[in-house]
């Protein structure tokens, strides 16, 4: 049993080379020509470094499916793009890390094929493992896999806060509107304010 004080984790979905890189296939993550694309992903970086730091857990999620799309349910105009496009393909290069976000050793890695990053994934039991209360939840984009994740972790029952600089969606607007939307249910915070509160 765990008996060690809570601390917070950070899950860290989808920074990977399909929604992340330009000449990734998707593009509700970070728009073709989105001026703040590396600002985000930078500041992730930044996030990982004080994490590591500080020993503060990363659980880093990725999204993967089967190459043939075998079992993907096509019910919404963003998974028929998926599969249209060629997208999310286990065994290639779109769903590796983006360089500079890629997990380091004994760090835990979740694979899961939805929106959220509790479904059909093994997160739930990883995070009891590292004895989870609070989590901090980033990546890309923030209005699908972010907001999808943040929704079933507070319904889970974990406190839940948004590294608000640290994600990214096709545009600002709908970035804002997303962190609007999850305000009511999580904390947002920059990634300065996260950095300094692991020094405290």
């Amino acid at each position: 049993m765990n008996t060690t004080a809570p601390r917070p984790v950070i899950v860290a979905n989808h920074y990977q080379n399909e929604n992340c890189h330009p000449d990734g296939k998707i593009k509700v993550g970070i728009g073709q020509d989105s001026a703040w694309r590396w600002e985000r992903l930078e500041n992730a970086k930044r996030l990982f470094a004080a994490a590591r730091a500080h020993g503060v857990s990363i659980v880093h999620v990725r999204l993967a499916v089967d190459p043939d799309f075998k079992g993907v349910v096509a019910n919404t105009d963003l998974i028929r793009e998926w599969i249209e496009l060629g997208a999310w393909r286990e065994g290639t290069w779109g769903v590796e890390f983006i360089d500079g976000l890629t997990p380091e050793a004994g760090e835990h890695v979740v694979t899961h094929t939805r929106n959220s990053a509790f479904h059909n994934s093994t997160l739930e039991e990883v995070l009891f493992s590292l004895n989870a209360r609070q989590l901090i939840c980033c990546g890309v984009s923030t209005a699908y896999t972010v907001e999808g994740t943040v929704r079933h972790a507070t319904d889970y029952g974990y406190e839940v806060t948004v590294a608000a600089d640290a994600c990214s969606t096709t545009t600002q607007e709908q970035h804002n509107n997303a962190l609007s939307a999850m305000q009511p249910i999580a904390n947002i915070r920059t990634v300065d304010e996260l950095v300094k509160s692991f020094a405290t």
